[in-house]
């Protein structure tokens, strides 16, 4: 029953979320709690390994929440209800890109999606980053300074460095974590 579950599951998140693996963010986030039962840090935890691993995002987690709830089985079933409709959808339009390309119902359609999907990867990035820099609520607290000394290092990345490439945003980002996780091990004790 789980494997039928997850595959349709991600089968809806592959066929009604548009703008990629980040736009299902709050989908999978609404999905995993209520329905599977995972917790807030598990989900923030599942989307730093399926960032931080190769490959498109939304068929890591989909692979990684899979496995969790049922092993390798449930990992290929939620990949593949994931990826089924996207490849079934490619395949339609391949067919008939010519009639597709200029029709102003379909460009009419993908101008109003466009600014849904920047909405919806903002509101689970705020979301996400409240429960990340904020799990005790917002107070001026050791956590509060930490996020603060990210947010700035990263705002000067993006300010400073025209073009910067990911993986030292995942490096940089990684190592000031585990600078800060130390220096507020030796504050605590």
């Amino acid at each position: 029953m789980i494997y039928l579950d997850l595959f349709l599951t991600f089968l809806k998140l592959g066929a009604f979320t548009f703008g990629g693996g980040a736009a299902m963010m709050p989908f999978i986030q609404e999905e995993a709690v209520t329905k599977w039962g995972f917790t807030a840090e598990e989900i923030i935890n599942f989307i730093a390994i399926s960032e931080s691993t190769p490959g498109p995002f939304a068929v890591n987690i989909a692979t990684y929440v899979g496995a969790e709830k049922g092993g390798f089985l449930g990992s290929v079933c939620a990949t593949f209800g994931l990826v089924l409709p996207s490849f079934i959808i490619i395949l339609i339009i391949a067919r008939c890109y010519e009639k597709f390309k200029t029709n102003r119902i379909v460009a009419g359609a993908m101008t109003g999606l466009r600014p849904a999907s920047v909405g919806l990867i903002a509101a689970a990035t705020i979301s996400i980053g409240m429960e990340v820099l904020f799990p005790s609520g917002f107070a001026v607290s050791f956590e509060f300074i930490c996020a603060l000394i990210i947010f700035l290092s990263m705002l000067s990345l993006c300010l400073f460095v025209k073009k910067f490439n990911p993986i030292y945003v995942i490096l940089i980002s990684a190592t000031l974590g585990i600078a800060v996780g130390y220096a507020g091990e030796s504050l605590i004790k």
